[in-house]
């Protein structure tokens, strides 16, 4: 049968509540301190990437839990508006729907996240005709979900045993461990990895010193690594060559979500039969068109304004 699904994207959605710029240190004591901005959006990096694929073109599924609350509705409305079929999205009677804090400061921002359902989020919340009817299957947020991240290898092996390609964001690891042994079993399974420059970093192990370098590590594991790396732009390695994308040069309102929105980019133009390099190029300008409004999918590109930005000539390949 043909494929049902251009992409099936499996992990965390959440309501996002983004506060910020701090100026003054964070105060404890009941302080009342004033921010010039305050928003609720959808957030979680799987729910950011699915709806930036569907703003490209791609037809998205997503599977995952949030509770049976009003912010599980609110995330599940909030996916459906922006076209990912959400019949997979289990609402789960006993668990609350995660919600996550941001703090912005400059350009960096601190994350406090509620799990609430994510705690129980399991392979069992994907059904098995998106997994193996859909052309390619992404998962995210590995460490925040540890019932799915056990079950992730099985499921990914599933899906390409059906003639699917995969990919993982981890996002960070909250409990700083990074499990090798269990990232090994996964790894096995995944076709692109897409980690930031300091996840890189710490997946390729004690010692990695540069970005490049971890890329080039990680792509021993895995065939295709993709790696963000903010305003500096984007590099990646296939285990013999090096590509990379500079930035896109503007002033962003938020970055909350920019690496879900490159993600998304980067496997819509590689399901669109792009190269590394043009897929690198193409992700940079998503991700960074993605900083033009508050949150992670208000600003999201559409594929001509991606390739109204896009310069293939910016990627360098050596």
């Amino acid at each position: 049968m043909p494929p049902a699904y251009d992409l099936l994207v499996i992990g965390d959605a959440n309501p996002d509540v983004i506060l910020g710029p701090l100026t003054d240190p964070l105060a404890f004591g009941q302080r009342e301190q004033l921010i010039d901005s305050g928003s609720l959006v959808l957030g979680g990096s799987a729910a950011i990437m699915a709806c930036g694929a569907a703003r490209l073109g791609l037809k998205v599924a997503f599977a995952g839990r949030v509770g049976d609350d009003d912010a599980g509705r609110y995330v599940r409305d909030a996916l459906a508006d922006r076209g990912v079929d959400t019949r997979a999205l289990a609402l789960d009677p006993a668990l609350s729907t995660p919600l996550t804090v941001v703090l912005t400061r400059g350009d960096d921002r601190a994350v406090l996240t509620s799990p609430g359902a994510l705690t129980a989020t399991s392979g069992r919340d994907v059904p098995d005709d998106l997994l193996t009817r859909s052309r390619h299957v992404h998962s995210a947020s590995y460490f925040l979900q540890p019932r799915l991240a056990a079950d992730l290898p099985g499921l990914l092996h599933t899906a390409r045993a059906h003639d699917a390609t995969t990919s993982l964001d981890t996002q960070d690891d909250p409990t700083g461990a990074w499990d090798r042994v269990a990232m090994d079993a996964v790894l096995a399974e995944t076709d692109i990895l897409l980690p930031n420059a300091r996840e890189a970093l710490r997946l390729a192990g004690p010692g990695t010193e540069s970005p490049e370098l971890a890329a080039a590590l990680l792509a021993t594991r895995v065939p295709l690594v993709a790696v963000k790396n903010g305003a500096e732009g984007a590099l990646c390695h296939d285990g013999r060559t090096l590509s990379t994308a500079p930035g896109l040069t503007l002033i962003p309102q938020d970055t909350v979500g920019a690496g879900d929105s490159f993600d998304a980019g980067f496997v819509a133009a590689t399901l669109h039969g792009q190269p590394p390099h043009e897929a690198l190029r193409f992700a940079a300008v998503c991700g960074a068109l993605s900083t033009r409004a508050a949150g992670g999918t208000e600003a999201q590109p559409t594929w001509d304004e991606v390739i109204a930005h896009t310069t293939l000539s910016g990627a360098h390949v050596s």
